[in-house]
C-alpha cells in the first residue's frame, strides 16, 4: 500500500527508505528522525485510551448485567475473565506482528475488528452471547499496545520517554475513565448505549489513524512462527524481562481482583449503590494515573527499580487499608475506599511505566515482542485475578478480595528484591 505520509505533512516522520529488503534483524530499523507533532502524539495517546477502554467498560455493569440476564455473582464474574484472557492471547499472538509489518495496517484493521466486536457487545441477545462478544473485545483490544510501541518507534531516543510516558498516560486515562463514563452512560440511557457509543469511539480512531499515521519500518523477515518461537528465547535471554513480567502480573492479581468485583460489592447491602456509584471510582484512579508519569522522571534519576519497589509497597499498604475499612461505618469506608483506590492505582500504574522503561531498553529491534511478554503477563494475572477475586467474593465477601490483593502486591515486592 503506498504511503500517505507526504513531505508537506506537518504530521509525517520519514520512516521507511525505499527499498524492497530489509536486513532480519535491524537494531536501528529507523534513522534519527525528528520529533513527532504534538497532533501525532496525541493521536496515539487517544488510541490508547479508547482501545484499552474497551476492556473495561463491562465491569461497572457486572451488577446491571447479571440481573439482566440472569447471572449469578459467580457467572458475571466470566465477563472480565474472558475478557483479560482473550487480550493476553491477542497479546500473544498478534502483538509481535508489529516487529515484521508495517504498524500502520494492523492498526487500521484491528481498528475494524475491535468497532465490530463492540457493537456485538450491545446487541447480544443472551448472557453466552455477551461472553462470546467479551472474548471477541479482548483479541481485538490490543490495539492498544499497538500504538504505544509506535510511539517508541516515532520519538528520538533523547525524548523517547517522555513521548512513551505521554502515550502510556492516555492509555491509563482510558483504563480508569472507562469505568466512570460505562457507569454514567449505563445508569442513563442503558448499558447497549455504552458500547454502542464505544464502537462508534473506535471507528472515528480509526479513521484518524487512515488519514495521519505514517508508515513503520519492519525491524526483523522473521516468519510468523519464528517471531512466536523467539518469545521464550528473550524471555530466557533477558533477566530484566523475567523479573518485570513476573513482578507487574503479581500487581496484575490484585488490580483486576478488586475492579471485578467492586461493582458487586457496591450493588448489595450495606451500600446498594448502582453502576454510575461504581463508575465513579475510576476517577479515584484516574488521579493516581495522572501523577503515575511523574515515576518516570523519578526512575531517570534514581532508577526503575527504587519506583517500581515504592509503588509495590504503596499498593500493598493501599489494599491493606481497604481491608481495614471493612469494620467501619459505611460512609467512612466509602472514603476510606476511595482514598485506597488512588493509592493502589498510583503504585500499579508507576510500577508499569517503570517496567516499560527497563524493557524498551533491552532490544530496540524486538520492542514489540518484548512488549508482549511484559503484557501477556501482565493480563494472565489479571485473568486470574478476576477469578480469584469472584471466586473469593462469592464465598468470603470483601476482605478475602483485598486480603488476595494486598499478598501478591507484597510478593511483587519479594520479586523486586531489597537490592538491584
Amino acid at each position: 500500500m503506498t504511503s500517505i505520509c507526504k513531505a508537506h505533512d506537518p504530521l509525517a516522520v520519514p520512516l521507511v527508505p525505499e527499498r524492497p529488503e530489509l536486513p532480519e534483524r535491524l537494531e536501528a530499523a529507523q534513522p534519527e528522525i525528528r520529533k513527532p507533532a504534538r497532533s501525532l502524539i496525541f493521536l496515539l495517546a487517544t488510541g490508547a485510551g479508547l482501545s484499552v477502554a474497551s476492556l473495561y467498560y463491562s465491569q461497572p455493569l457486572l451488577g446491571v448485567l447479571a440481573t439482566e440476564f440472569g447471572a449469578g455473582a459467580r457467572e458475571a464474574g466470566f465477563v472480565p475473565t474472558l475478557t483479560q484472557l482473550g487480550y493476553a492471547l491477542g497479546i500473544l499472538l498478534l502483538a509481535p506482528l508489529g516487529d515484521r509489518h508495517d504498524r500502520r495496517q494492523i492498526i487500521l484493521g484491528k481498528s475494524v475488528l475491535l468497532m465490530l466486536a463492540l457493537l456485538a457487545a450491545g446487541l447480544a441477545g443472551d448472557f453466552g452471547g455477551f461472553l462470546l462478544a467479551s472474548l471477541a473485545i479482548g483479541l481485538t483490544a490490543t490495539l492498544a499496545q499497538d500504538f504505544v510501541p509506535a510511539a517508541a518507534s516515532l520519538a528520538p531516543e533523547q525524548s523517547r520517554g517522555r513521548i512513551v510516558g505521554t502515550v502510556m498516560t492516555g492509555l491509563l486515562m482510558g483504563i480508569l475513565l472507562s469505568r466512570v463514563v460505562s457507569g454514567l452512560v449505563a445508569e442513563y440511557w442503558g448499558w447497549r448505549a455504552m458500547f454502542a457509543a464505544a464502537a462508534a469511539g473506535i471507528a472515528l480512531i480509526g479513521l484518524a489513524a487512515w488519514r495521519w499515521l505514517p508508515r513503520f519500518a519492519p525491524t526483523t523477515q522473521l516468519s510468523y512462527r519464528a517471531l512466536l518461537a523467539s518469545l521464550p528465547a528473550l524471555l530466557g535471554r533477558h533477566r530484566e524481562l523475567r523479573r518485570a513480567a513476573l513482578a507487574q502480573g503479581l500487581l496484575s492479581v490484585g488490580f483486576s481482583a478488586f475492579w471485578s468485583t467492586l461493582a458487586l460489592m457496591l450493588h448489595g447491602a450495606p451500600f446498594h449503590l448502582g453502576s454510575a456509584a461504581a463508575g465513579a471510582f475510576g476517577l479515584a484512579g484516574a488521579a493516581g494515573a495522572l501523577a503515575a508519569p511523574m515515576a518516570g522522571h523519578l526512575a531517570d534519576r534514581r532508577g526503575p527499580a527504587l519506583v517500581i519497589r515504592l509503588a509495590s509497597g504503596l499498593a500493598a499498604l493501599s489494599f491493606g487499608l481497604m481491608g481495614l475499612g471493612t469494620q467501619l461505618p459505611p460512609t467512612v469506608q466509602l472514603v476510606l475506599l476511595g482514598i485506597a483506590t488512588v493509592g493502589f492505582d498510583l503504585g500499579v500504574q508507576a510500577s508499569l511505566i517503570a517496567h516499560q522503561s527497563i524493557v524498551y531498553g533491552l532490544d530496540s529491534g524486538a520492542r514489540s515482542r518484548l512488549n508482549a511478554v511484559l503484557v501477556v503477563s501482565m493480563f494472565v494475572g489479571m485473568a486470574a485475578g478476576a477469578v480469584a477475586g469472584s471466586l473469593l467474593f462469592a464465598q468470603w465477601g470483601w476482605l478475602a478480595v483485598t486480603g488476595l490483593a494486598m499478598l501478591t502486591s507484597l510478593a511483587a515486592l519479594a520479586v523486586r528484591g531489597l537490592r538491584g
